[in-house]
């Protein structure tokens, strides 16, 4: 798998930094921006902080305006509706109307399934 731009993507085990969670390893945003870094050694750390910055704004902006962002070998963003439901109140026990509302879902493509199920 291959971020646009030619750097390699994985999980990368930061050493004391990285979290066991589930089998596997969780990535902070400063942790990205270190792999970035040390991937990148001619970027000064503002320009590779901007690069994730709009990144991800630009993935936020699409989906807010109802779109998909789709990341080949990657996979795909986009929202699903969820319809207006009754909830309980834990504490009272009360019944409360809950409103519908989209929330964000992500597909694995087909590469990022076969590399996480390799043997």
């Amino acid at each position: 798998m291959r971020f646009y731009g030619g750097m390699s993507a994985g999980v990368v085990n930061t050493g004391d930094a990285a979290i066991a969670s589930g089998g596997g390893y969780r990535m902070i945003r400063s942790e990205l921006l270190q792999a970035l870094a040390k991937e990148c050694p001619d970027m000064r750390s503002e320009e590779i902080e901007r690069v994730v910055d709009v990144f991800f704004d630009e993935i936020a902006k699409r989906l807010a305006d109802g779109g998909r962002v789709e990341l080949r070998g990657f996979g795909a963003f986009s929202t699903r509706d969820r319809d207006p439901r009754k909830g309980r109140n834990p504490r009272t026990g009360e019944t409360v109307e809950v409103p519908g509302k989209r929330v964000p879902y992500f597909k694995a493509g087909k590469e990022m399934r076969v590399r996480l199920n390799a043997d």
